[in-house]
Formats: structure tokens, C-alpha cells, sequence
């Protein structure tokens, strides 16, 4: 049946997070599960003065290359896909999983040498990012796949997505400008400071931020979002974290991940479950033992782990760090193929300081950036 609200979470996605202007080239993809919302998309981008196009997935097909194709066929990259990181003005994201497991049979190497030859086109995209000539967003659309990963309803979970997404507001828009601005005071202070250390059960970890830039998240990439990061000096990461979700990566669950660092790498590694691919990730080139983010979520309409990251990373009161890729925003500059965001939970016991002052305790902000 069809959901009025998809109209909303579409104008949200392509007027707000894309600012499609008349004459962009706009590229929207998505699984055929995703088509309502797709269709909706599209017309916007039409209303707006672009000219849209799409890409539609068909479920199974990545997962027969991975399992029959050869290295040379895993690792090569369509004239089709470079055109598109070189052309397009707006990207469009939109998830939609039939099946969030079905990488589970394949081998961690043949994932890492994917992510490897893939690493030229993310590093495209964030450049032309960089330079304002893309602009791309990704957002959810509600699927059977998802809700059972997030133990909810199909109904259940559409609300919960639109809910985060804040499209059952009146003005979606408004309400993610006045995200902006609460964010922008955080920012404003983190700014100045150098020196961070986060305490939690099973973790004691500090690392330094100084001259680098934090990221206010307030829509613009993701749908939902409600976050800040920068990204950490990246020799400066020292001590060790406890993550108190399981890792995901490519629909593959970590469970029970612990590392330590030394001089801003991971020199240390275990997990209770899903220790091979934990190190096969970590193997996956020099950067990828090195912290490209270091974030704390902020949406506190996001109350549950729902193993999807894109909502996961941003749920109030936890933090997280990603290994791998810095986003260049941030004036990072670790390079990997991988970018890969894991996440620590605050609201018990946890703490944050900067230069040695409390700036949030147990989950919340507290002064002097309370709000």
C-alpha cells in the first residue's frame, strides 16, 4: 500500500540533502525493493529542474560474482561506473536489502580485494565532493530484510525510519535546519580543543584533533543523521576500546570487539565471534589499523541498535570510531580502502573530556555546550 509520507522523505532527500538545482545530472540507485520510493525520488528531481536517472539492483548478483567470478572479474571496474563518478552532479543512495546476509558464504579475503580495487572510486567521489562538483546522500527504505535484522515488524520498522528521518514532522526540512544549528554549538566548541579521552566500561582511550575540523552531520550526507566527528591525528590514537555492539560489515556480524592502540595503530585485536574477518579487515592495507573518524552520535530519537549502521552510529548517547578512510572534511588524511564505523555505548558510565574538561557524561552533553 502506498504511504503518503514517501513524498516527504523524497522532497527531504532531493530539495534538503541534494539541493537539486535546475540542469544537475542526477543518478538515484537502489534495489527494485526500493521502487516506491524511487519513483517519488525521481519525480522530485524532475519538479526540481534536474534530469534524473536510476540504477536498479537485482538481488543475487553481487553475490554470484563473489562466489564465480574470477580475481581479475572481482576487482574490475565498469567504464559504466567510472562515467558515473566523473559526470553525475547528485548521487542518490537509497538501501533496500532483500537479504541482508548474503555475503555470509563468502570467503573475507575475496570482500577485501573488492573493497580494494573499489578504493580509486571512493577516492574520486570524495574528491569531486571536496571541490563541490558531487554532492550525494544515502537513505533507507523500509524492506522485510531490514525490519527482521532490527527484530521489528515491516510496519514497525517503517515508522521507526521515518521517525528517525523526522519525516513525520510537519516540516522535515525545518526540523533538520534546527538540527543543524543545535549541532553547530557543539562543533563551535569542540573546535578548540586538542587533546580527547574517552572512558567507558572496558575502555580508556585518548587521541588528539588538533588542527583538524569537526564535522557537523546534520543531513546533508544521511538520512537519518545526527551526528559530529573530526578525524584524529592519526598517529595520536592510544589505549583501547571495547565496542558494545556488534560490528557490521557488509551484513557479516563482529561480535565482542576489542582493540588496542599504540602510536595510532591497532596492535591488538580479539572478538568473541567473527575474529577471522576482524583481522582480515584490519589486513586489508596499512590504513586500515589506523582511525579515519572518531564521532559521537547525537539523534536521540534513535533508541535502538538496529544493525544498520546508518541509523546505528547516530543513536544519542553512544560514540564511535571508524577504521580505515578519513573523510577529507575533516583534514584527515589517513587513506584505506576501507572505512569501516564501529560503535561504544556512553549512557552508562561513559565520558568524554577535552583538554581535561568533562564536555559529556553517561550519554548527554553537558556544559558548557548543554542544550
Amino acid at each position: 500500500m502506498y504511504d503518503p509520507r514517501l513524498n516527504k522523505y523524497a522532497k527531504l532527500m532531493i530539495v534538503y540533502s541534494l539541493t537539486v538545482d535546475p540542469g544537475n545530472e542526477v543518478l538515484i540507485s537502489g534495489s527494485h525493493l526500493a521502487a516506491p520510493l524511487i519513483r517519488e525520488a525521481y519525480r522530485e528531481v524532475l519538479r526540481s529542474g534536474g534530469y534524473p536517472r536510476t540504477h536498479i539492483g537485482i538481488e543475487g548478483l553481487a553475490e554470484t560474482l563473489f562466489k564465480e567470478g574470477s580475481d581479475d572479474q572481482l576487482t574490475y571496474i565498469s567504464s559504466a561506473t567510472w562515467n558515473d563518478v566523473e559526470k553525475v552532479d547528485r548521487f542518490l543512495q537509497i538501501r533496500g536489502p532483500e537479504n541482508t546476509k548474503f555475503l555470509s558464504g563468502v570467503e573475507p579475503e575475496r570482500i577485501r580485494l573488492n573493497q580494494q580495487a573499489h578504493s580509486k572510486i571512493i577516492g574520486r567521489y570524495f574528491e569531486r565532493e571536496a571541490t563541490g562538483e558531487l554532492k550525494w546522500s544515502m537513505c533507507q527504505f523500509p524492506t522485510h530484510a531490514a525490519a527482521q535484522e532490527a527484530n521489528m515488524s515491516l510496519d514497525e520498522y517503517h515508522d521507526f525510519v521515518l521517525n528517525a528521518c523526522r519525516v513525520n514532522e510537519e516540516d522535515p526540512v525545518a526540523a533538520w535546519r534546527e538540527v543543524e544549528q543545535k549541532q553547530e554549538r557543539i562543533c563551535e566548541y569542540l573546535m578548540g580543543k586538542k587533546d580527547f579521552h574517552i572512558t567507558a566500561p572496558e575502555t580508556d582511550l585518548s587521541y588528539c584533533a588538533e588542527g583538524r575540523v569537526w564535522i557537523n552531520c546534520c543531513g546533508k550526507h544521511n538520512m537519518p543523521d545526527g551526528e559530529v566527528f573530526t578525524g584524529p591525528i592519526e598517529d595520536s590514537v592510544s589505549g583501547h576500546i571495547t565496542f558494545s555492539f556488534p560490528g557490521i560489515y557488509m551484513g557479516r556480524e563482529i561480535e565482542g570487539i576489542r582493540l588496542e592502540f599504540k602510536d595510532g595503530r591497532v596492535v591488538d585485536a580479539s572478538a568473541r565471534r567473527g575474529e577471522k574477518l576482524l583481522h582480515t579487515l584490519l589486513d586489508t592495507d596499512e590504513g586500515a589499523r589506523r582511525v579515519g573518524e572518531a564521532a559521537i552520535g547525537t539523534n536521540y530519537g534513535i533508541t535502538v541498535f538496529s544493525k544498520n549502521m546508518l541509523f546505528d552510529e547516530k543513536i544519542g548517547g553512544t560514540c564511535h570510531l571508524a577504521v580505515g578512510r578519513s573523510l577529507p572534511e575533516s583534514k584527515g588524511v589517513n587513506q584505506s580502502s576501507i572505512h569501516w564505523d564501529m560503535l561504544c555505548d556512553l549512557r552508562s558510565g561513559g565520558r568524554y573530556t577535552a583538554d581535561g574538561e568533562v564536555f559529556y557524561e553517561n550519554g548527554h552533553f553537558v556544559k558548557p555546550i548543554k542544550f
